[in-house]
């Protein structure tokens, strides 16, 4: 049985079709992404009730894959100190052919079935961290070999892919499996799989950062002030939160570092 991601499209002459024509099928596709991983959620909150319990004791949440799937996993992790001000390092992504494998694809990297667990070593992991396989297929060696070696560590595993039954989904101990089907252009995972991948990644780090107590009420209140936009944001938050005026948001904002900070130095001095 041909796997759902190497499916045959449901389309086929792309070459003959208008710019439209396109767009619409592309369009047409993408919209069954949220229903497949909406599918998932039961799988997604059992992995994030357990992952929450050793992120309260200190672990750390890795991700690891290849190609685009890599790639989506150090998006991830690089938008949660940013967002939510944890260390960098408390959400790690790990990418077959290392950093450089962001920018250009690596040749036969992700075939290593060794590499993706010793890559994982160098932050010593241990048995209070959760390791996330990405891969689309569900049966890249390089996420394989990772997942179960960090079985026989200890380390809590889980895996997203997007085929039913993958090698993925049978090793790690949570398998999140959104099916989305046959993408656009035969093969092309960093479509339909590549999206659906992302929200799950959204969902899994979003959620686990509310919990650990980085947002209040709907804000991000623990961001970091990296650039004019965010300190404009944080004093927009500030002001709301202590209806002050905007000058002495921004002050109190700077002053302390962050809306958290500034919010709680404002109610010691009242």
């Amino acid at each position: 049985m041909k796997k759902p991601t190497e499916a045959t499209s449901k389309y086929d002459h792309l070459e003959l079709m208008s710019a439209k024509e396109l767009l619409e099928g592309i369009n047409q596709e993408d919209q069954s992404v949220a229903f497949a991983v909406q599918k998932e959620i039961p799988s997604i909150e059992a992995f994030i009730d357990e992952a929450l319990v050793r992120m309260k004791k200190g672990g750390r949440l890795f991700y690891i894959g290849a190609g685009t799937s890599g790639r989506l996993g150090v998006v991830d992790a690089s938008e949660c100190p940013p967002t939510f001000g944890v260390a960098h390092g408390v959400v790690v992504g790990i990418i077959a052919g290392g950093d450089k494998a962001i920018r250009k694809a690596v040749e036969f990297a992700e075939d290593d079935t060794e590499q993706g667990w010793l890559d994982l070593c160098k932050y010593k992991a241990n048995d209070n961290d959760i390791l996330l396989g990405i891969a689309a297929s569900g049966g890249t060696p390089y996420v394989i070999g990772a997942i179960l070696k960090a079985n026989q560590n200890g380390l809590l595993t889980a895996g997203i892919s997007c085929n039913p039954d993958s090698i993925l989904a049978e090793a790690a101990t949570y398998a999140i499996t959104p099916i989305v089907g046959p993408e656009f252009v035969t093969g092309s995972t960093r479509m339909k799989s590549g999206t659906a991948q992302k929200m799950v990644l959204n969902m899994i780090s979003t959620a686990l950062m509310i919990q650990l107590g980085h947002v209040k009420g709907n804000k991000m209140v623990d961001m970091q002030l990296s650039n004019n936009k965010l300190v404009e944001r944080g004093t927009r938050m500030v002001c709301e939160a202590l209806d002050i005026q905007k000058d002495n948001a921004k002050e109190l904002l700077i002053k302390h570092g962050s809306v958290r900070a500034a919010i709680k130095a404002y109610g010691n001095h009242q």
